[in-house]
């Protein structure tokens, strides 16, 4: 009633993100932090909202800010040589300078090395379960859930589409993927599933390939298959996890041995899967890049000084050094929406 009657008396209501448009056309917030408030809206995990958070409190800006200053200082330097070219001046002090485009570069390098990680945090790591017909991978998914999400049978081929749901491993969303059992002679509507599985493990960040421990040839042919998927998708994480632990005891090698049965090793498995995530970030430490266009911009940044980084260690002259720093303090700019070049 009470916003009934503001209306009434010539109120109106705020257009969706308005305060936010405000804040950052009044300089009370920067482009990245603007940003943030959507994904901090949409984040569905705690480390994906603890990263829109770092970023919306200003340390994702605060960083690009020290690194732009610095850049700035150098490039200054190097623009001021040219006024006085005849007298042969040199202001900055080229060790110094290309120490720290090399410094700039590197943490550059790793911001956006980061955003692999932080992109699985906002959006979900698909994780295909892959594997014969039979070696409990549905039973996995059950297991992994807590919940008869799959129907679970001892007749083979039970699984006959793809079934897609969302576990979460200590703030890390995982998007796990049965997928239909992979083996030849199908009839046509498994094979269709199998199809759907194969496209699966092309989109998945994370493989994981079932093999039966009471099934010697399956066990031998899953082993060359997961060594296979290894070789040609280098980009991905692949674990085989060798099943029905309950049944047989394998050599596992660097296989993962589970009970999906009877919950053995489980912790195990999950363990592995946060850590093929995170792959060495400290996500309590590190700054973490979540947004496309961030990673984007980084990226073009890192060429950029990279160029410079060449032009110093080959002696080219100043202009063009100051060229290369310009631009890649116009690509860190155009993250928070700075791109002045004065």
């Amino acid at each position: 009633q009470i916003i009934a009657a503001l209306i009434e008396a010539g109120c109106r209501l705020a257009e969706p993100g308005e305060y936010t448009q405000r804040a950052f056309l009044n300089g009370k917030m920067d482009l990245s932090q603007a940003e943030a408030v959507a994904d901090l809206i949409a984040s569905q995990s705690r480390n994906a909202h603890d990263i829109a958070l770092k970023q919306l409190r200003g340390g994702f800006s605060s960083e690009l800010k020290d690194l732009r200053e610095k850049l700035i200082h150098f490039a200054s330097l190097v623009e001021l040589e040219l006024d006085f070219a005849e007298e042969d001046v040199e202001f900055a002090d080229r060790t110094e300078l290309k120490q720290l485009v090399s410094d700039v570069l590197t943490y550059i390098r790793r911001l956006s090395e980061s955003f692999e990680l932080g992109n699985a945090i906002k959006n979900g790591v698909p994780v295909a379960i892959v594997g014969a017909p039979n070696t409990g991978k549905s039973t996995l998914l059950n297991r992994l859930l807590g919940d008869d999400r799959a129907i679970v049978s001892d007749i083979a081929g039970t699984t006959r589409d793809v079934i897609e749901e969302t576990l979460n491993i200590e703030g890390i969303l995982f998007r796990l993927i049965d997928t239909a059992g992979i083996r030849e002679n199908a009839e046509e509507i498994e094979a269709m599933g199998i199809e759907r599985s194969k496209e699966k493990i092309k989109q998945a960040k994370v493989v994981l390939c079932m093999a039966d421990a009471s099934d010697a040839n399956g066990l031998n042919e899953a082993i060359t298959w997961a060594e296979t998927l290894k070789s040609t998708h280098p980009e991905k994480k692949i674990r085989l996890i060798i099943n029905k632990s309950d049944l047989a005891q394998p050599e596992k090698g660097d296989a993962i041995v589970i009970s999906a049965k009877e919950g053995q090793n489980i912790d195990a498995l999950k363990s592995w899967m946060l850590e093929a995530v995170t792959d060495g970030f400290d996500m309590a430490n590190e700054t973490i890049v979540s947004n496309a266009r961030h990673n984007a911009a980084l990226i073009k940044t890192a060429e950029a000084l990279e160029k410079a980084l060449e032009g110093l260690e080959t002696g080219i002259t100043g202009d063009f050094v100051a060229m290369d720093i310009r631009q890649a303090m116009f690509e860190l700019g155009s993250i928070t929406g700075d791109i002045s070049t004065d």
